[in-house]
């Protein structure tokens, strides 16, 4: 393991004879390793993998110190502490018969029923669900699915689960962090798809140029660890200041995706911006398909 992580994280000279040019010079790391001089470089794919990490890392640390000066303003600490109050209200109170006679007992009769059918999947009716969930937050699945008077199917008991897991995001700002963070964790993954499904797109604008598909994803790989350096550049600031504009960030990187793909490919100006913004919009597309894909892997797994 020792090696492992060794292996990826040793900054040697290599390292920074590849992030300086990198950054500086759009196109010439990569152009230079296409072209044989290798030896000088750190490998594509393990100085990604090491960029990407490193990124990651820094969105969790940024996202604990959001939390801490929320915390420190005193912006959760109410309700933190209305939550505890009511914790041990719970706990010293002694139970009361009058009140427990009073508390409903889940039957199927004695559940009003709910008719919105405005919103269906697969023939089941989510809304329905989640407005049971929010009613009857501590109702067992088999217990909800007999007083809405349905099926004990699996697909029933999941969209129910589901349901279940939409009010705890919506309501619970544990269970709301708890979802981006595997958001964030399965679309880290998810890139490692990603990116060589866009490449072929790449190599179908390129077709007449002599590389290999390898060529072109080294060029994806070089582009996409100046977009997570950038991207960490962006939170490393925003720990010391919120006046950065992230969208200067993102000028920036499409000035250098401009330059790189003219330097690299050898083209002429004209055909490199038609081919960038081309480009682009299949990047855009794909990463909103992407997105929806992982949402849903994310959400069915939460």
């Amino acid at each position: 393991m020792y090696e492992l992580f060794n292996g990826f994280f040793s900054f040697d000279a290599k390292f920074w004879r590849t992030i300086i040019p990198l950054l500086i010079n759009p196109g010439k790391v990569t152009k230079d390793y296409i072209e044989g001089k290798r030896s000088r470089y750190s490998n594509p794919f393990r100085f990604y993998l090491t960029i990407s990490i490193f990124f990651f890392l820094i969105l969790g640390v940024s996202n604990n110190i959001e939390k801490f000066k929320s915390f420190k303003n005193g912006e959760d600490r109410e309700t933190l502490n209305i939550s505890l109050f009511k914790e041990i209200e719970e706990i010293t109170t002694p139970p009361d018969s009058s009140k427990t006679d009073s508390i409903p007992v889940l039957h199927k009769d004695s559940i009003p029923k709910i008719n919105i059918r405005s919103v269906k999947f697969l023939g089941v009716n989510l809304e329905e669900f989640i407005q049971y969930t929010q009613k009857y937050p501590n109702s067992k699945i088999d217990d909800a699915l007999d007083s809405l008077q349905l099926e004990k199917t699996i697909l029933n008991r999941f969209f129910y689960s589901r349901a279940k897991a939409i009010s705890a995001i919506g309501s619970e700002k544990g269970a709301q962090e708890q979802f981006i963070n595997q958001l964030l964790s399965y679309g880290s993954v998810s890139l490692f798809v990603f990116l060589p499904l866009f490449t072929l797109f790449l190599r179908l604008f390129y077709f007449r140029k002599k590389h290999t598909y390898v060529d072109h994803l080294i060029f994806v790989f070089h582009t996409q660890t100046v977009f997570f350096m950038l991207l960490s550049l962006l939170y490393l600031i925003s720990f010391f200041t919120n006046r950065i504009e992230p969208v200067i960030f993102l000028i920036l990187f499409l000035i250098y995706l401009f330059l790189a793909l003219k330097k690299c490919y050898d083209q002429g100006y004209f055909k490199t911006a038609i081919k960038f913004m081309i480009l682009n919009l299949v990047y855009l597309f794909m990463s909103m398909v992407g997105i929806v894909i992982v949402g849903a892997i994310s959400f069915a797994l939460y």
